[in-house]
């Protein structure tokens, strides 16, 4: 499995971001990048979408929106990503045809389950670590994950303070992917394309 991590944006978008990303994106270790925007306009997030999308489509990476499932069609972004209030996934789906939906399921077998059964195209389980980008997100219990493994048949993303020293156990328990944010774009030692290299 070379593609393994689901990487998300940073909070804010400079203009020193796109070299980053795509030097990010060169160690061909990424399967989805995820503009995670929260409080943005939408004409803004439309015009970091396209410069992004001509990068991500550039180094084969899927292009995930997070919540505003109403822009996929409008900056042409692969699919989005879904919390458990950001509208109900089968409108969304239909309306999306063969885009990709991915969900947030926390650490519940119940999310899980419904939104394999609505058609999610991933679920996405955590925090299993205390996480700079949700700090007060719910703990994930990793044996969601070889649960998962056994019984969805969906790709498993794990998120919340992954890092270099707790990302292999969480792969070992299942996980097809690992989301990775402030460790790439925020971290005091590495720079993002020093930090992406030390997941292997």
């Amino acid at each position: 499995m070379n593609k393994f991590i689901y990487l998300i944006s940073p909070n804010k978008i400079d203009k020193n971001f796109y070299i980053s990303l795509k030097k990010v994106l060169n160690s061909n270790k990424v399967k989805y990048f995820q503009l995670r925007l929260k409080n943005q306009k939408e004409k803004k997030i439309i015009q970091i979408s396209k410069k992004i999308i001509k990068i991500t489509r550039f180094y084969n990476v899927k292009f995930i929106i997070n919540d505003r499932h109403n822009l996929v069609k409008r900056i042409d972004a692969d699919g989005c990503h879904l919390g458990q209030s950001d509208g109900n996934i089968l409108n969304i789906k239909k309306s999306l045809k063969k885009k990709v939906i991915g969900v947030t399921c926390h650490n519940s077998k119940k999310l899980a389950n419904k939104a394999m059964a609505n058609g999610a195209s991933y679920v996405a389980f955590g925090s299993f670590h205390r996480s700079q980008l949700k700090p007060n997100a719910k703990k994930a219990n990793v044996k969601i994950l070889s649960w998962a493994k056994k019984k969805l048949g969906l790709p498993i993303v794990a998120i919340g303070g992954i890092n270099s020293k707790n990302y292999k156990k969480l792969i070992k328990q299942g996980a097809n992917y690992i989301a990775l944010s402030s460790f790439i774009w925020d971290n005091p030692k590495l720079k993002p394309d020093k930090a992406i290299r030390v997941f292997v």
